[in-house]
């Protein structure tokens, strides 16, 4: 049961997208929450001109000003979902779960070759060199919340590739994405469309209904 007056109360989805893309890659997830009731908000942010704190001073003041007190959870996409565990903290409303699809848990070997790169430095910013850091990664605060964490494992796999014969979805191993001893929903995706995947949309729509 809900601890909430009302277990029928609107619910809203904070929904953050990930590094190099915008908002409008979340369209389609946010389409299938709101056809399901559930009311969207997109946060924007830019990883090559924006610095990690002041982004996430910036996303909680997006929560409070679009949830206030009522029912939300949130939706992070690979960089999002790190932005997701670092805004906890900061939250006096804490959202009443969290759905991470891709989510980097510990430095991402692709992203460590690609830190070598000046290119890859200008484009990604200061959050991209973070999350090649494993300290920052280690640093990241476990929410009090349940999270529900989702990898895809349609990547290329072989000797040829940098995962070997480990299921990945082309851009992180799903040890990589691994959260401690939570269980992970894997998914027949690649990274760059798992929030795509009607499975993802129809497991937060069962997740909030149950709740």
């Amino acid at each position: 049961m809900s601890d909430h007056p009302s277990a029928e109360a609107k619910v809203h989805a904070i929904l953050v997208h990930g590094m190099g893309r915008t908002p409008v890659s979340m369209l389609l997830l946010a389409r299938r929450l709101q056809a399901a009731g559930i009311t969207t908000h997109l946060f924007g942010y830019s990883a090559a001109f924006e610095r990690w704190l002041p982004c996430l001073e910036r996303l909680r003041k997006f929560i409070v000003a679009r949830a206030g007190d009522a029912r939300f959870i949130m939706v992070g996409h690979s960089l999002g979902c790190v932005l997701t565990r670092g805004v906890q903290p900061l939250l006096s409303h804490k959202p009443e779960m969290a759905f991470l699809l891709a989510p980097p848990t510990r430095a991402s070997s692709y992203a460590i070759k690609l830190s070598r790169w000046r290119l890859f430095r200008l484009l990604t910013g200061e959050m991209g060199q973070l999350l090649a850091r494993q300290e920052f990664m280690d640093s990241l605060p476990l929410p009090d919340i349940p999270l529900h964490i989702y990898a895809g494992i349609k990547g290329p796999r072989g000797s040829w590739t940098p995962f070997g014969d480990e299921p990945n979805d082309g851009i992180l191993s799903v040890g990589e994405v691994q959260l401690g001893s939570l269980p992970l929903h894997l998914l027949p995706t690649i990274h760059t469309i798992i929030m795509n995947s009607r499975q993802v949309a129809s497991d937060i729509v069962a997740t909030v209904k149950a709740s």
